[in-house]
């Protein structure tokens, strides 16, 4: 029986199709984030415009949101944006192609936020540096991606 069982629970384990990761940005230059879904709520946090977010679950034109830190909270989901940025979690290298030994094009602080434009492959992610160039930067230094 309990061999019966791990072979169903195997069986369905594999046919639920992997979910991708939800991620959004603040929308307005100033979003409050809440304890729960409703603007009588305890605010939690005022976070500024472009700062990612990941959408845990949407209910009611509300989201429940992890920040960088990992912290849970309610924003209203009028001020998300689809914009997705990163935010540096360690200063580190922009590099000119997605690979290791690349030319390095720019270094950039903990805590810059950066348009994300794709994952790549290998662990990379190509962004867009505030001159409007492209660079590339290695997953582990940011978070959003």
């Amino acid at each position: 029986m309990m061999r019966r069982l791990i072979l169903v629970f195997v069986s369905l384990s594999l046919a639920i199709p992997a979910l991708a990761l939800d991620f959004r940005s603040a929308a307005g230059p100033a979003t409050v984030l809440y304890d729960a879904p409703s603007t009588a709520a305890q605010p939690l946090f005022v976070i500024n415009r472009g700062y990612p977010l990941e959408v845990v679950v949407s209910v009611s034109g509300w989201a429940k949101v992890r920040d960088s830190s990992g912290a849970l909270a309610w924003v209203q989901q009028t001020q998300l944006s689809t914009t997705r940025m990163v935010v540096v979690r360690a200063a580190a290298d922009i590099f000119a192609q997605p690979q290791n030994g690349a030319q390095v094009d720019a270094h950039v602080a903990a805590g810059v936020m950066l348009p994300w434009l794709e994952n790549l492959s290998g662990g990379w992610v190509k962004i867009r540096l505030p001159d409007q160039s492209i660079g590339y930067i290695k997953l582990d230094r940011i978070w959003g991606a």
